[in-house]
């Protein structure tokens, strides 16, 4: 795999893009936005930072998406951000016609690339650009559960005075309120997490990771991008790899968790040809109840894309 296109050069797709090309993974990153020379100099500027940090990703900026022809694979983070006092689920009207016009753009010129949407509300944006684009599902999902994980891993580092590098978490349900952290799957070196640290404090951080994201935009005022970018940037690198990584990741679910026609984070393993399998774990009661929540939530959000008639 040789090209990677970026769709939207904010401060998301701007921090994917630059954290793709450290990591020297690929031949070319184009970065497409609407403004374009936004884009340009986005673009422009990571290029020039190559010699300076040692890498050979060639990075350019367009608003034509001639220029995106032959993507190997393809992140979508265009659409408006949140912003104070606003949900995820307040951006779907606008956010749904700027992914599925991406998306439609993009495949006119790129046949059969992966597509790796981290739009806002995820799991929804993640179905308008499936059904926009016709490809398999293993080929269309979305950035959350790496985002999230990471935040909760992070939070749990702290509160431990451990490095995050030790700290291995799944996290499963929609990007949102109603996620699914599980800490029966945590482990801090291989050690459960619940034996190194209490139920109120593990709790505590539980619903912190829950509100992760509105915590960054409160303090902000609009939502974050370095991490975000990075997750998605690590995407991509396990994808161009094959490296066969297990994360957790906005999918297709078609049966698994009982759960049919929608997407919502669970843990996959992703390779060259996407998702290479979507792993089912064996959920007890409470936390089965939990997902099944987090889905009615995404349901609902749902049918208000549903009314929109876009695909």
């Amino acid at each position: 795999m040789s090209k990677v296109t970026v769709v939207g050069a904010g401060n998301v797709g701007a921090t994917v893009a630059n954290v793709l090309a450290h990591k020297d993974v690929v031949k070319e990153v184009v970065l497409l936005d609407i403004k374009g020379d936004f884009a340009k100099g986005k673009a422009l500027d990571t290029w020039q930072q190559a010699p300076v940090d040692y890498y050979s990703t060639y990075t350019r900026g367009t608003d034509d998406y001639a220029e995106t022809a032959g993507s190997d694979i393809v992140v979508i983070t265009a659409g408006i951000p949140r912003k104070p006092g606003m949900s995820r689920d307040d951006l779907i009207s606008t956010n749904a016609k700027i992914v599925t016009s991406v998306t439609e753009s993009i495949l006119k010129y790129s046949d059969n690339p992966i597509i790796i949407v981290v739009s806002n509300p995820l799991d929804v944006m993640t179905y308008a650009a499936f059904k926009a684009s016709g490809l398999d599902s293993s080929r269309v999902f979305g950035m959350a559960g790496i985002l999230d994980t990471a935040r909760y891993r992070a939070f749990l580092a702290t509160a431990l005075n451990v490095s995050p590098k030790d700290i291995q978490a799944v996290l499963m349900g929609g990007h949102g309120d109603t996620m699914v952290p599980l800490p029966r799957y945590t482990t801090v070196a291989g050690i459960p997490v619940t034996e190194m640290i209490d139920d109120e404090t593990l709790n505590a951080i539980v619903e912190r990771t829950k509100k992760g994201g509105g915590e960054l935009v409160k303090l902000m005022g609009t939502s974050a991008w370095y991490a975000p970018g990075a997750a998605a940037a690590q995407m991509v690198e396990a994808i161009v790899r094959d490296e066969q990584r297990i994360f957790p990741c906005c999918a297709y679910l078609d049966g698994e968790y009982g759960l049919k026609d929608m997407f919502l984070g669970v843990p996959v393993k992703l390779g060259k040809n996407g998702i290479e399998q979507i792993l089912e774990l064996k959920l007890n009661e409470d936390e089965m109840a939990l997902l099944n929540t987090s889905a009615d939530h995404v349901n609902k959000v749902m049918e208000v894309f549903g009314g929109m008639n876009l695909v």
